[in-house]
C-alpha cells in the first residue's frame, strides 16, 4: 500500500530522499527494497513513514514540478508547512517560463499562523513585513540576502474602526505596548506582553467588556480582538489642549503664476470645498500671497472687504497684525469668499517676475507658530528674492548621462532648518510645484520632507496649453483639501524583543530612536523601516510589530490609532524564502536606493538593485535548492523580483541614459519616499487588461453593477494588439490605448466615436453612454479607482498619436535605447551569478 505508482517523478522522489536521508543519518546505511514496474524504477517507502512523507496518486499530477511531498523533502525537509508555502518554493526557470503574471494583482503572502491569529492579523494594506517568516537570527537573515523591513500606512481610510473609549488604555508597564490580540492571557487577572513578554495585571476596568456587556471576559474585550483600533486618549496623552484645524494658504501670484491659470483653479475649487474641509466650529483660516513682496490678508469679520497689507521688506519680515490674519473660518466665511472672488484678478495685470517664496515661508512660520496646523504653498518658478533664494543647477545636455546625476541633493539647508522649525510648532508644510521650469525641487522638497508635508507636481500645467494637467490638478487639490487630516501627531514602532529598528523611511523628523514626529499626518502618506536581528529568538515562535500613531483629529479630539502584526519565526532557511513578500521588498529597496543615489550617486543605487537580485537567487541556488537544474532559478515567491527590479531601473527616479528634467527625477524619487505600497507598485510595474474582449465570466455583481475582471497582461508590446483596446493602471493615471484596426463597434459603444480616426484628442473621460459595454468599462474604472484613495485621470490614447510614447514608456518588459529587456536582463543576471 505504500509503493508509488508509475509517474514521471519517481527517479527524482528517490534522489530527494536518498539525499534528505543521508543529511538526516550520515552515518547510517540505509536499506531501500527496490523493484521495477514496467520499465520504472520505485522504491518501497514503508521503512520511511517515520518522515511522514505521504504519497497519494493526486500528488503525482503532471505538473513540470515536484509535488509537495517532494519538494518538502528536496528543499530542507519542511514539516508541518501548508501547501501555499510550498509553492512559493516551487522551483521557477525563469528563463524557460514566460508567463509568470497571475491573472489578478498580486495579494499579499499570507503568514503561516493557525486561524484564529490569521484572522485577528492586521491588514497586509496597513502593515506589511518583507518576510512573512521571520529569522531567528541575523546570520540566518544574512543566508537568505533578503532585507527586513516594514511597509506601513497608518492612517489610511478605513470603512470600519473600532473606537475605544474606555478610560482606561491598557499598556505593558515596561515596553509600553498596548495590549493586543497577541497578548496571552496566563488567567483572567494577568497578561503577558507578546513584545517583550512581561507579565502585566488586568486592570479592574478591562474586566467589563463594552461590546458583550459582561464581566470576567478580558480576552474578548475589543482591543484584545482586533489588530487595528482607535483610542480616545486621555489628557495624559496632551502636552497642551487639542489644537484647531488650521489652514493657511501660500500663493505665488508672479507673471509666471498669473499666466500658468493656477490660481483661478485653486480659488474655485477652494470656494466650492470650503465646507468640507475637516474641522469643527473652531476651524481657523489665513491667506498669503507673494511675488517680490509679501501681501497678507486681513479677513476679521467686523470688515466689508478683505483688507491687503504689504510688507516689501522681505529681509526683515514681520506680520503687521496678529489678530485678524488667521480667522475663524464661520465667524469670516462671506469674507473669505469674497477674497477667493476676487484674488485672480487682483494680479492679472502684473508683471513682477521675481519669487520671495523664502521670506514668505518665514511670514507662513511666524504666523502659525503660536498654533500649529497645515501651510499649503503653492509655488511656479526658482525662487529668486531673499532668504532661500536658488540659482539652477540643471545642465540640459546632461540629462542623458549614464555617468552620473548631478545636483540630487539641496543646495541649501535653508528649507530643512525652516521645516524642522516648523515641525517643532506642529506646522506641516504641503508643496505644490506648477512649474514648467527648472525651480530646484531638491531644496524645496526639504520643506515638506521634513515636517511630514505632502509633495504635489505639475510640471507642464497651463490652462491652455495642458488642460488635462490643470484637470488632474483640481482633482488632486479637492481630494488633499477635503481628505482627512491628524494634527500635532507623533508615531511610535516597536517590536519584539530581539529585533530592533534602524533605518525609517518617509516624510517626518526623527525626534528619537523611534519616534517619528508628524506635525500633520494625512491618509495618503505611506513609510517604511528597515530591521534588524540583533538577538536569538529562538526562544520564541511568534515576532510582533506595532505601530501607534498619537493625534489630534479635526474636531480637536486627541486618539490613538494602534496596528499590530504578528508572524511566525522560522529557523529554516527554506522557510525565509516561502515566506518572502515580492512586493514589500521592491518598496524597500527603492526607498534604500533613493537613499544611496542621494548619499553616494545614482550608479551605486542602480548597482546595488541589481545585486540584491542576484545574491538572493545566488543564495538560495547554493543553499536550499537542491534540485539540479539549468537556467535561471528563483523560488516562485521570488519569481516576480527580477522583473520588478527592471522595472524600478526603467523609472524616472532610477534610469539613465533617457533624457529626465532633474526637477521630474527628484519628484520621482519623493513619490517612492512617502507613498504607501499599493501606490508605489502600481507606478514600478502597472497593470495592464485588454478590453475588447472582455466577458462577464468571473465578473463581479456590485451594486446592480457588473464588474468585468479581466486578466493581467505582461507589460510588453507582444501582448498588444492594433485589433484591440488596452487598458493601463499606473495608480494616478489610466491609459486607454486604442488601437489603429480596433473593432469600430467597441469605439462607437464605448467612446461614442464612428471609427478610430474620429476619436478627439486629448479626450480624458469615457462618455456615459446607455451601452452595456460601456456600463462595463465605467463599472471597472470606478472599481480600480475606489481601491485608491487618490484620485486618478484618464488618458485616451490613439495609436497614430504622439501621446502613445507616454503608454508605451511604461512596458517595461521591452527594450529602450538604454535599457535591457527583460530577457536581457535575466541574461545579465544569470552571469553576474556565475562570477
Amino acid at each position: 500500500s505504500h509503493c508509488v505508482p508509475p509517474g514521471p517523478y519517481c527517479v527524482i522522489l528517490i534522489w530527494s530522499l536518498m539525499k534528505y536521508m543521508k543529511r538526516s543519518w550520515p552515518t547510517k546505511t540505509l536499506h531501500v527494497n527496490t523493484f521495477v514496474w514496467g520499465h520504472i524504477s520505485v522504491v518501497d517507502i514503508g521503512s520511511f513513514l517515520s518522515l511522514t512523507v505521504r504519497l497519494t496518486t493526486s500528488c503525482l499530477s503532471m505538473q513540470p514540478f515536484p509535488n509537495m511531498s517532494q519538494l518538502s523533502a528536496a528543499l530542507g525537509g519542511l514539516s508541518g508547512v501548508p501547501e501555499l508555502e510550498v509553492e512559493a518554493l516551487r522551483p521557477v526557470n525563469l528563463l524557460q517560463e514566460r508567463n509568470l503574471l497571475p491573472h489578478r494583482p498580486l495579494d499579499a503572502p499570507e503568514p503561516n499562523l493557525n486561524a484564529d491569529l490569521k484572522k485577528a492579523n492586521c491588514s497586509p494594506d496597513t502593515f506589511r513585513c518583507t518576510l512573512t517568516n521571520i529569522p531567528q537570527t541575523q546570520a540566518l537573515l544574512n543566508k537568505a540576502r533578503l532585507p527586513l523591513g516594514l511597509l506601513l500606512h497608518p492612517f489610511r481610510d478605513l470603512a470600519q474602526l473600532p473606537v475605544i473609549t474606555s478610560s482606561t488604555i491598557v499598556r505593558c508597564r515596561s515596553c509600553r505596548t498596548y495590549i493586543n490580540p497577541f497578548v496571552s492571557f496566563l488567567d483572567q487577572r494577568r497578561w503577558k506582553c507578546s513584545l517583550c513578554y512581561r507579565v502585566n495585571d488586568v486592570p479592574d476596568e478591562f474586566m467589563y467588556n463594552p461590546v458583550t456587556r459582561s464581566y470576567g471576559e478580558p480576552h474578548k474585550r475589543p482591543e484584545v480582538q482586533n489588530s487595528t483600533v482607535e483610542f480616545i486618549a486621555s489628557s495624559d496623552y496632551m502636552l497642551r489642549p487639542p489644537q484647531p484645524a488650521v489652514y493657511l494658504f501660500v500663493l505665488d501670484v508672479s507673471h509666471n503664476a498669473v499666466d500658468a491659470g493656477y490660481l483661478d483653479v485653486f480659488c474655485q475649487t477652494l470656494l466650492e470645498n470650503l465646507d468640507k474641509m475637516p474641522g469643527d466650529t473652531r476651524t481657523r483660516v489665513g491667506f498669503i500671497s507673494f511675488n517680490s513682496t509679501i501681501h497678507f490678508y486681513n479677513l476679521h469679520e467686523s470688515l466689508s472687504q478683505p483688507q491687503m497689507l504689504v510688507v516689501s521688506d522681505i529681509d526683515d519680515i514681520f506680520i503687521p497684525t496678529h489678530d485678524s490674519l488667521l480667522v475663524n473660518l464661520k465667524e469670516s466665511r462671506a469674507l473669505v469668499r469674497v477674497l477667493l472672488t476676487s484674488l485672480p484678478g487682483m494680479f492679472s495685470q502684473t508683471r513682477e517676475t521675481h519669487s520671495a517664496l523664502g521670506p514668505a515661508l518665514q511670514a507662513a512660520y511666524k504666523l502659525m507658530s503660536s498654533t500649529g496646523g497645515r501651510v499649503s504653498v503653492f509655488q511656479t518658478q526658482l525662487p529668486t528674492l531673499g532668504a532661500g533664494l536658488l540659482q539652477s543647477r540643471e545642465d540640459p545636455n546632461q540629462r542623458s548621462s549614464t555617468k552620473g546625476v548631478q545636483h540630487l541633493g539641496p543646495a541649501t539647508d535653508f528649507y530643512k532648518k525652516l521645516a524642522l522649525d516648523c515641525s517643532g510648532q506642529q506646522i506641516g508644510v504641503d508643496l505644490f510645484l506648477l512649474s514648467s521650469q527648472y525651480s530646484d525641487l531638491a531644496s524645496l522638497a526639504c520643506v515638506s520632507k521634513y515636517s511630514a508635508g505632502s509633495i504635489f507636481y505639475y510640471p507642464s500645467l497651463h490652462h491652455v496649453h495642458n488642460p488635462a494637467q490643470l484637470d488632474k490638478f483640481q482633482k488632486d487639490l479637492e481630494r488633499y483639501l477635503t481628505r482627512k487630516i491628524g494634527f500635532e501627531a507623533v508615531m511610535r514602532i516597536r517590536c519584539t524583543k530581539g529585533l530592533s529598528i534602524h533605518t525609517f523611511h518617509g516624510n517626518f523628523f526623527v525626534r528619537s530612536t523611534d519616534l517619528l514626529s508628524l506635525a500633520n499626518v494625512n491618509p495618503d502618506s505611506g513609510f517604511a523601516v528597515q530591521m534588524s536581528i540583533e538577538e536569538s529568538m529562538a526562544d520564541t515562535s511568534l515576532a510582533c510589530f506595532q505601530a501607534a500613531l498619537l493625534y489630534t483629529s479635526s474636531k480637536g479630539k486627541r486618539r490613538i490609532r494602534v496596528h499590530t502584526l504578528c508572524l511566525p519565526v522560522v529557523s529554516q532557511l527554506s522557510d525565509v524564502y516561502a515566506g518572502a513578500d515580492v512586493q514589500a521588498i521592491t518598496c524597500l529597496l527603492a526607498n534604500m536606493a533613493i537613499d544611496r543615489s542621494i548619499s553616494s550617486s545614482l550608479s551605486d543605487a542602480r548597482d546595488a538593485l541589481v545585486n540584491a537580485v542576484v545574491d538572493s537567487l545566488s543564495a538560495y541556488k547554493n543553499t536550499v535548492s537542491n534540485l539540479q537544474q539549468s537556467g535561471l532559478i528563483a523560488p516562485a515567491a521570488l519569481c516576480l523580483f527580477p522583473l520588478y527590479v527592471l522595472a524600478l531601473l526603467k523609472q524616472k527616479a532610477l534610469r539613465t541614459g533617457t533624457s529626465t528634467k532633474l526637477d521630474e527625477r527628484v519628484f520621482a524619487m519623493c513619490e517612492f519616499k512617502s507613498q504607501p505600497l499599493q501606490q508605489i507598485m502600481r507606478t514600478v510595474h502597472p497593470d495592464l487588461y485588454r478590453l475588447d474582449t472582455i466577458s462577464d465570466q468571473g465578473a463581479l455583481h456590485l451594486n446592480d453593477c457588473i464588474v468585468p475582471q479581466p486578466h493581467l497582461l505582461h507589460l510588453t508590446a507582444e501582448k498588444l494588439t492594433r485589433e484591440g483596446a488596452f487598458l493601463m493602471d499606473c495608480g494616478s493615471v489610466f491609459y486607454l490605448w486604442i488601437g489603429k484596426f480596433c473593432n469600430e463597434m467597441f469605439i462607437r459603444d464605448v467612446l461614442g466615436c464612428p471609427n478610430h480616426a474620429s476619436i478627439p484628442p486629448n479626450m480624458t473621460q469615457i462618455p456615459e453612454l446607455e451601452t452595456p459595454l460601456s456600463e462595463r468599462l465605467r463599472a471597472l474604472l470606478a472599481w480600480l479607482q475606489d481601491s485608491r484613495t487618490f484620485s486618478s485621470t484618464l488618458h485616451i490614447v490613439k495609436d497614430d498619436a504622439s501621446a502613445k510614447t507616454s503608454f508605451f514608456q511604461h512596458l517595461v518588459e521591452d527594450r529602450s535605447e538604454s535599457a535591457f529587456s527583460y530577457y536581457e536582463f535575466l541574461l545579465h543576471i544569470q552571469q553576474q551569478m556565475s562570477k
